[in-house]
């Protein structure tokens, strides 16, 4: 009896499993923003998209560089710019918002879950665990992307879905209120998370197919009003060619011939059993899994449309990971394996290491161990999360974090001066008010924010039209990828970012008196 009593402390959590999850999620984002950069190039042109709202004052329709920008709605771009009112231009505020989605998330899949299986209380925070202690999720929703967004519109939308035998209308109005969060964070593409689901509710909701019609199209109804009442007068603002991209570029463009991100249609059979991590590796996470509710649907249908759908990328499944979640929940009740004595080693490598830097030995040792220390951290702490996965139970869920914070470690060094677009952002602000040059036709606003660029940069095809423009005014400066770059002249520096290595060309010393071009 006192052996089993001792077992049932040692598995017990101190923490409850919700709060242990949200407290997990929330401390891996915050380390992650200190401890990287923002990630090129999809942060880096959000936070531009953000700023050039906050200069403008345009809160209709989104400018990335100048330009109209059509590939997303504006809800990240808002509420970015809300937290500046108080705040101001902060990073770190901005790229905290859409981890603020992903804190949500859990905490709503927690309360799906206990809907979806109400005899057994302790479902919510275990799947709350699993979806934190997912590599996908864990990686994904702690960046400023749109797919935490996602994530709880979906949850959101499913959750009311459950209640349409019960609540009627009420609940169909709560679906259509989640259709317009997911359309106003990323657009129609929430209609392939929602829809499978809304239009199989007689098959597990309990409710006749007349009635479900009625409901299906009150809640598409309410969506789609909640949504006018921005894509209405952005459509009149922004134009013919901006209506023209988001009504059909944008949607239609990426479903058959995609002109972005094209992959095969195995690509997410390859990809999601990195996605589920450490979870969907296990035989017995997967004999204990079960499919309650709409989970089938959910999950099946989102995985087989976008494997149908020519434009593919990993964190387009995030949503789906919440009935993931709750399918493995089950999971955590299995008995666990004991950590044993091996777990002593990553922990005596992170310690040791960490006394190194601290000074703790010979001077030579130290100076030797920085430049290893993130590799060295980061190794220790892959070591770490492989114990836990081995561990199984709750502590697994702390194996997805360790790998993300390793890789956040790793951009202490070396990484952090090339992906960093805030070294060249800030080289370049000083030359704003002359003009900024780029040569190059991939540019997707980088260093507007990085800058606090006020003015778009000028873009140029061939590399001697822009020092052609260079020439013209005093003060300005070019930027070309020296393998693009003529012998002569030559730049005044050398810098890298994303592993390309860039020149910077300054104006001429000349007279600005009389000079056209610079007015």
């Amino acid at each position: 009896m006192s052996d089993q009593i001792s077992q049932i402390r040692r598995d017990t959590l101190v923490v409850p499993p919700l709060a242990l999850a949200m407290l997990l999620f929330a401390g891996l984002s915050v380390l992650g923003v200190l401890l990287r950069p923002a990630m090129p190039i999809d942060e880096t042109r959000y936070l531009t998209v953000a700023w050039e709202m906050r200069l403008s004052g345009d809160w209709l329709v989104p400018h990335l560089n100048g330009l109209p920008y059509s590939h997303k709605p504006p809800l990240l771009f808002w509420l970015i710019n809300l937290i500046w009112l108080v705040t101001g231009p902060s990073e770190i505020a901005a790229r905290l918002v859409a981890p603020a989605f992903g804190l949500a998330s859990i905490w709503a899949t927690a309360r799906l879950a206990r809907r979806l299986v109400p005899d057994a209380p302790e479902i919510g925070g275990h799947a709350a665990l699993v979806l934190s202690g997912m590599l996908g999720f864990s990686f994904f929703a702690g960046l400023t992307m749109f797919d935490a967004m996602q994530v709880l519109a979906t949850v959101l939308g499913v959750t009311a879905l459950t209640g349409v035998a019960t609540r009627g209308r009420a609940a169909w109005l709560g679906w259509g209120a989640a259709l317009a969060l997911g359309a106003l964070a990323k657009g129609p593409v929430i209609l392939i998370h929602l829809l499978p689901v809304a239009l199989t509710t007689p098959l597990w909701a309990g409710i006749g197919w007349r009635q479900a019609s009625k409901g299906l199209a009150l809640g598409l109804l309410t969506g789609l009003g909640i949504v006018l009442l921005w894509l209405g007068p952005a459509l009149i603002a922004g134009g013919s060619e901006y209506r023209t991209a988001v009504l059909w570029t944008q949607s239609a463009g990426r479903m058959v011939d995609s002109f972005a991100h094209q992959k095969p249609i195995w690509f997410f059979l390859a990809m999601a059993p990195l996605l589920i991590w450490p979870w969907g590796w296990s035989l017995a996470s997967w004999r204990a899994a079960r499919l309650p509710g709409p989970l089938a649907v959910w999950t099946f249908a989102t995985f087989a449309i976008f494997s149908l759908i020519s434009g593919k990328q990993a964190h387009y499944l995030l949503p789906m990971l919440p009935a993931v979640a709750i399918a493995f929940a089950p999971a955590l009740a299995l008995p666990r394996l004991p950590l044993g004595v091996a777990a002593l080693v990553p922990m005596a490598l992170a310690l040791l290491l960490g006394a190194i830097i601290l000074g703790f030995g010979p001077k030579e040792w130290g100076v030797a161990a920085q430049p290893l220390a993130p590799a060295l951290l980061a190794t220790a702490l892959a070591l770490t999360a492989a114990l836990l996965v081995w561990r199984g139970g709750p502590l697994a869920a702390l194996a997805s974090s360790a790998i993300i914070l390793s890789l956040s470690v790793l951009f202490l060094g070396r990484m952090t001066e090339i992906y960093d677009a805030g070294s060249l952002g800030h080289r370049l602000a000083v030359h704003d008010a002359a003009g900024v040059g780029l040569v190059g036709g991939n540019y997707a606003g980088e260093f507007n924010y990085a800058g606090r660029l006020r003015n778009p940069v000028k873009l140029f095809d061939a590399p001697e039209a822009g020092l052609a423009w260079l020439a013209e005014c005093p003060a300005r400066i070019l930027v070309m990828p020296t393998a693009r770059a003529p012998q002569e002249p030559a730049p005044s520096d050398i810098i890298t970012f994303r592993s390309q290595t860039y020149g910077l060309w300054l104006s001429p010393d000349q007279d600005q008196q009389n000079n056209e071009a610079c007015k």
